[in-house]
């Protein structure tokens, strides 16, 4: 039987702050972003130069300003050692302040970062970097130890386009990770559907970010979206001292994995006297597949309603080739063991398959944060698009209203 591609229209108003026009592929655009993402972060270094821009349980906190001075000497520091426009510099350390320096250092030289996550066996990671082409590793010192980091006179190459390439992600998923190719349009498209979604605020976001920095839930999805809003990324090297944290640090959102979340409730449950750093927490960001999660949608929603009463919950679906994003759900939805989410932003979505007429079938989606090809594969690339559209693998049913749900039936 031949194989269908039937497109589903938005049947709800986008969650957007501005319009978005379709272009002459076809797909939606943001029509009023900036050129690059280093302008974006400029842009907010000068508006809120004194807030802490990130904090580290246990170890350094930076203002806007410094965490660009920073960075901007690591830029100069990669500069003196040849790095410049388009070289790649892989990340492979912990998360912690110093990973986001080296990251700013790494876009502000006008080299691609590639993020590699420290977890990964020895192998894997050292396939990444080769696999990258990688120019300079950025990562943890002799025996493991505190990472040394370039250092010379500031610079910043603010020289790049919306198309170019701005970071390397690799897939976390099957059993050879794939470099995604992320432009500076993807990654910005990314940014302000997250901020309009979750409605992030201006006035002071600190947001406690568990997810992995090397991963693009954590850093196109939460990173760097708290920063466009001038936002304190809020980050702990362990959950000791979880519901002192998030009083200590006036947390008022917490983002992690169903697997993350499913790991700490218990503790905070159990260290944390009644209402201990609850009431603060008006948002949650609960980001992942259905498969990450350690226990049922139902029990773990109850789990965080019960933890943080005053909080809204958000479940958001994404891929890596869709710079983490695509379908969100808040509370009304989060509960239902099989949602996935509503596309938000300018995320399309499409069924294929011989049942797609029918609302069933494999997921496509293609958007304005959706990745056009993988790095140096052009097989993987033919195999998982069809023109603009991205084949996610994930059997799904969509219905009227555009809601989707995992598997063939409802």
């Amino acid at each position: 039987m031949s194989q269908l591609l039937v497109e589903y229209p938005l049947t709800r108003p986008p969650i957007c702050d501005n319009p978005l026009a379709r272009g002459a592929d076809g797909v939606l655009r943001y029509g009023n972003l900036t050129p690059a993402l280093t302008e974006l972060l400029d842009l907010r270094v000068h508006a809120f130069a004194n807030r802490e821009a990130v904090v580290e349980i246990g170890g350094p906190r930076l203002t806007y300003r410094q965490l660009w001075h920073s960075a901007s000497r690591i830029a100069g520091g990669l500069q003196e050692h040849g790095i410049g426009f388009g070289d790649r510099v892989a990340i492979h350390m912990p998360a912690g302040v110093r990973w986001v320096q080296a990251f700013l250092g790494a876009l502000l030289s006008g080299a691609v970062p590639v993020l590699v996550h420290d977890g990964l066996p020895t192998e894997v990671a050292e396939r990444v970097i080769a696999d990258s082409n990688t120019d300079f590793v950025l990562g943890s010192g002799a025996g493991g130890g505190e990472p040394v980091l370039p250092d010379g006179a500031a610079f910043i190459d603010d020289g790049a386009a919306l198309g170019d390439l701005a970071l390397l992600c690799y897939t976390s998923g099957g059993r050879v990770p794939m470099g995604v190719e992320l432009t500076n349009e993807n990654l910005l498209s990314a940014i302000r559907s997250v901020v309009a979604a979750l409605d992030l605020p201006t006035d002071g976001l600190r947001n406690l970010v568990l997810l992995p920095l090397a991963h693009a839930s954590g850093c196109v999805d939460q990173l760097l979206p708290t920063f466009a809003v001038g936002g304190t990324v809020v980050l702990a090297p362990d959950s000791r001292g979880l519901a002192q944290m998030l009083v200590a640090e006036r947390i008022d959102m917490v983002s992690a994995t169903p697997r993350i979340f499913g790991r700490l409730l218990p503790k905070l449950a159990a260290s944390r006297t009644d209402g201990l750093g609850a009431e603060s927490i008006s948002r949650i960001s609960n980001a992942g597949h259905r498969a990450e999660r350690s226990c049922s949608p139902p029990e773990l929603a109850a789990a965080l309603r019960d933890a943080f009463p005053a909080a809204r919950q958000w479940s958001v679906w994404g891929a890596t080739e869709t710079s983490g994003i695509g379908l969100v759900v808040d509370d009304v939805y989060a509960a239902a063991d099989t949602v996935l989410g509503f596309p938000f932003g300018g995320t399309e979505l499409a069924l294929w398959g011989p049942r797609a007429g029918a609302g069933q079938g494999e997921l496509l989606c293609r958007g304005p944060n959706v990745t056009h090809r993988y790095w140096n594969d052009p097989k993987s690339t033919a195999d998982r698009f069809t023109g603009s559209w991205f084949h996610t693998g994930d059997q799904v049913t969509i219905a009227a209203d555009g809601l989707v749900r995992r598997g063939t039936g409802h």
